[in-house]
């Protein structure tokens, strides 16, 4: 390898250009790991849903889960970005600064040999020379000598020429002979320096550019390693991140899922009753077993002012009042015969034994609720956002009178916390009044139990609403457990209440049974009869009844109480003057009836 320095300069170039070319090659994975990371955290971003309310938080466990998995595909995508910047700085950032320092040490080194090789060919060039004047002088010295013997030899030259010959052969020779010593000194000169050239001064230099290349193949093993050691650090982390995605995956609860849908849009509202067999027949198998057709007598009739006022204003339908047509009154004289082509004479019936059949079958037809719900419904969703939430159905009033309570609790422990803080602080400052001065606290603490006392009145007020409603829903469940009950029990006719026995001649009317007006034989099958009163309110607070449906009242005024409140909030109430509508059961002071069923 003496002789090969310009093959070694090629090969610890070919070298560095390598190094630069591995570089080259971490750059470029580094962006993709940067752009990879990035894409990902982009598709996160637009999946991920954006900050929203705490009621409209998810709460199905799909939901859930799916966000904990976009969640830990960011730290995913995190990982990656750790990635690229461990090979930006363990690998790329080490490659790039130990190929400038690679090229500045080759660079040395070549120079060395280079000046080497310069000071070599400079002392070979001086032993050339004085090689060539040797030799030049050798011959001018050979010339001399052949020119001294050619005069001594002729017998004509003189004695001053050949002497003139002899001090010339003298003086070339001795001009040799210093040559012969510069030359030979030069040429000894040279041929150490040649040694120490090629023994000493190249291997120095040919060891040192060895060493600079194994160190560059070293620095490239070293970042070999990095590379996959970048990769391999992240791998715990990223298992994590796929065992989050398990678990998320598992987490998945699809009966939980369906117990948050019933939970969310469950009403607690009251599920319409059974309807009732309507035997039109028995009217008509006890008028065949009389053999006569009565009307009923004017004498015995006695009429419920409350009822007819109610009917005289008008009934509440699903979607505000319906105007009743009036037709003219029918007596119970317009029973008339009409005679036939053979004399005979049979009895024409006007439509007033007709009615007088239906009006009995419709006294003893329970209500039907469903009605009365869907009008309550469509209260909800038109009234407004009330404070104790009565315009929202049992089930979500109670769930929002929860929440609330347990917000409120929340301050008010807040509040508690500062309270002792600052009794603390002002126990301090009466003990060390170079702190501060105790009268500055009184009025933040003035302030603070203020804020305490009002939060506990509004948790009071929160607990009676709920107290109603949880009581109102146990109620209703008692009340439709016992309803099914006296549906199974009751069978055949009704009570005497107004209603009908399997004798028909044990049959007993009462009073409403038996006035019936022929007009409203025309809804018979679209309005119900006016409840009557069950108890009396007294209004405690003002409702303005913009809705449709609703009844406005004033403060103390005193109601009649025609339905109960089923849970929804809402009660239906008459004024003395017939109109009717729901008024909110939290605004209202209700005294019930002892016998309201049999009112």
């Amino acid at each position: 390898l003496k002789d090969q320095f310009d093959n070694l300069d090629k090969h610890t170039q070919w070298g560095i250009d390598f190094l630069e070319k591995y570089a080259k090659f971490v750059k470029e994975r580094i962006e993709i790991e940067q752009n990879y990371a990035k894409q990902l955290r982009n598709l996160v971003k637009k999946y991920c849903p954006k900050r929203s309310p705490k009621d409209e938080e998810p709460r199905f466990t799909s939901c859930i889960a799916f966000f904990n998995i976009l969640n830990e595909l960011n730290d995913y995508a995190g990982q990656r970005e750790v990635v690229a910047e461990e090979m930006g700085h363990r690998v790329y950032g080490e490659l790039m600064r130990y190929s400038h320092d690679l090229k500045t040490e080759r660079k040395m080194h070549l120079q060395e040999g280079r000046k080497a090789q310069q000071y070599l060919d400079m002392c070979w060039k001086q032993m050339d020379n004085s090689k060539k004047k040797f030799e030049r002088e050798c011959r001018e010295a050979e010339k001399a000598q052949q020119s001294y013997e050619r005069l001594d030899n002729d017998t004509n030259a003189t004695k001053a020429d050949v002497e003139k010959a002899k001090q010339q052969l003298n003086l070339r020779t001795h001009m040799a002979d210093e040559n012969k010593n510069e030359y030979a000194a030069q040429l000894q000169n040279f041929n150490g320096e040649q040694h120490k050239h090629y023994y000493i001064v190249i291997p120095q230099i040919y060891k040192q550019l060895q060493e600079m290349d194994e160190r560059r193949t070293i620095k490239l093993s070293e970042c070999y390693k990095g590379f996959a050691d970048s990769e391999r650090k992240v791998i715990p982390i990223i298992s994590k991140c796929l065992e989050g995605m398990i678990l998320a995956a598992k987490s998945v609860d699809e009966h939980r899922d369906s117990q948050l849908v019933i939970d969310c849009f469950k009403s607690g509202f009251e599920p319409p009753g059974d309807f009732p067999f309507e035997d039109y027949s028995q009217n008509i198998y006890r008028t065949i077993s009389d053999g006569t057709i009565s009307t009923p007598k004017q004498e015995g009739m006695r009429i419920d002012s409350k009822t007819t006022v109610g009917k005289a204003k008008g009934k509440l339908w699903l979607f505000g009042k319906k105007p009743k047509p009036q037709s003219p009154p029918l007596t119970p004289t317009s029973l008339y015969t009409s005679s036939t082509p053979n004399g005979s004479q049979y009895p024409i019936f006007s439509i007033e034994p007709v009615h007088y059949c239906m009006s009995d079958i419709k006294t003893g037809k329970p209500r039907i609720p469903s009605f009365r719900s869907l009008k309550r419904g469509y209260l909800c969703l038109q009234g407004p956002a009330l404070e104790d939430f009565s315009h929202l159905p049992p089930e979500q009033r109670r769930k929002k009178l929860q929440q609330r309570i347990d917000e409120l609790n929340r301050e008010l422990q807040k509040e508690t916390d500062q309270k002792d803080a600052l009794i603390k602080m002002k126990d301090v400052y009466e003990k060390n009044p170079q702190m501060g001065d105790p009268g500055s606290l009184q009025p933040k603490l003035t302030e603070t139990m203020s804020n305490m006392d009002r939060l506990r009145m509004e948790i009071h007020k929160n607990e009676a609403w709920l107290s109603e409603v949880e009581g109102k829903v146990a109620a209703r469940s008692d009340r439709r457990h016992s309803s099914d009950i006296n549906h199974l029990v009751t069978q055949g006719r009704e009570s005497p209440e107004g209603s009908y026995t399997d004798d028909a001649n044990q049959e007993v009317r009462g009073p409403a049974q038996q006035h019936a007006h022929p007009s409203e034989f025309d809804d018979e099958f679209e309005d119900d009869d006016p409840l009557p009163a069950i108890g009396h309110c007294k209004a405690i607070y003002p409702f303005d009844g913009h809705n449709e449906g609703t009844l406005a009242m004033k403060e103390g005024e005193i109601l009649y109480i025609i339905e109960e409140d089923k849970g929804d909030g809402w009660t239906r109430a008459r004024r003395h003057n017939g109109e009717e509508g729901y008024v909110p059961t939290s605004y209202i002071d209700v005294t019930l009836e002892k016998n309201s069923k049999g009112a």
